[in-house]
């Protein structure tokens, strides 16, 4: 094939539909005898004449009427390959497994409303989440997460980055607790914690450390719900994001518990999605990142990130 001009395929398209080199020299922008070159490089290419004179017409020979269907199916094929994708997407009719990374207050509190928007308008849609361990990017540069939703600026460089909402750290402990009335740095740290170890939570102790005081860490679970199970039945203090006392779209589920403004540490921050840049242009890909960008507006519309 290195010595196959594919060139050849338009012209010879365009030849056999119009059966006349005037004619497809005139659709092509070429001059009558460079088209005339054209059909003659390709008798040679074929090994058939293609089109031959009858009076004053020409006419295409069995073989040329064998190639035309296949011919023109090839042609258009190939124009669609390199062409731009179109800019839109037909969700009703699109059949696709998307793989989600994140966290567990994302699953707790917004994965509902996701799979509910998705499924509305696209019933040949799979969605597939899984945990998200912390800070890699490997899946993602491999293609085996589509979407990553975390806080932002916790990924690699070449990754895209579409803020969902903004956030904040808020102390939760049970209803009735002592807390509730007062929190100074020195009440805050003397009660038992249970933590997380994300990075809300590593904030906490480093604003802590800088004024010579440290958290008990009496527990330690995986995520923000498990933190809050365990804080309405003690006296246990958790921190957790403020998103956790549920949003616009899904009770979060919060009775029992009240949140405080945290003594240290009380900076908001960004939670985004955040994808690889190999499917930044599919058009399915940027629907469902607009899902999910819409769900977060509707969910939590004071915290909006411009």
């Amino acid at each position: 094939m290195s010595d196959v001009d594919l060139n050849l395929l338009g012209a010879l398209d365009v030849l056999l539909e119009e059966g006349s080199v005037t004619g497809a020299a005139r659709r092509l922008g070429l001059s009558v005898s460079a088209m005339s070159r054209t059909l003659t490089r390709l008798r040679v290419a074929t090994g058939d004449p293609l089109l031959v004179r009858a009076g004053r017409a020409l006419v295409p020979t069995p073989h040329a009427v064998v190639l035309r269907d296949q011919v023109r199916r090839v042609t258009r094929e190939a124009r669609a390959v390199l062409q731009p994708q179109g800019e839109r997407v037909e969700p009703g009719s699109l059949v696709r497994v998307f793989t989600i990374r994140a966290s567990e207050g994302f699953m707790e509190f917004l994965s509902v409303p996701v799979v509910k928007a998705v499924l509305a308008v696209a019933p040949g849609v799979r969605l597939r989440f899984v945990p998200k361990p912390e800070r890699d990017v490997r899946a993602l540069r491999e293609g085996a997460i589509d979407l990553e939703i975390g806080f932002a600026g916790v990924s690699a460089p070449e990754m895209r980055t579409q803020f969902l909402f903004r956030d904040r750290m808020v102390g939760v402990v049970r209803i009735g607790h002592p807390l509730l009335s007062g929190v100074t740095a020195e009440d805050y740290a003397g009660y038992g914690h249970v933590v997380t170890l994300r990075v809300g939570d590593e904030g906490v102790d480093r604003a802590l450390g800088e004024i010579g005081l440290k958290r008990n860490h009496t527990v330690v679970v995986p995520g923000y719900p498990d933190a809050m199970r365990i804080a309405r039945c003690s006296d246990l203090v958790a921190v957790v994001p403020e998103s956790c006392f549920g949003n616009r779209l899904v009770d979060g589920g919060v009775a029992g518990l009240d949140r405080f403004e945290l003594p240290v540490f009380g900076p908001a921050f960004a939670i985004a999605a955040m994808w690889h840049p190999r499917v930044d242009a599919d058009p399915a890909q940027r629907w469902l990142r607009g899902v999910v960008m819409d769900v977060c507006r509707r969910a939590y519309p004071q915290r909006r990130v411009e």
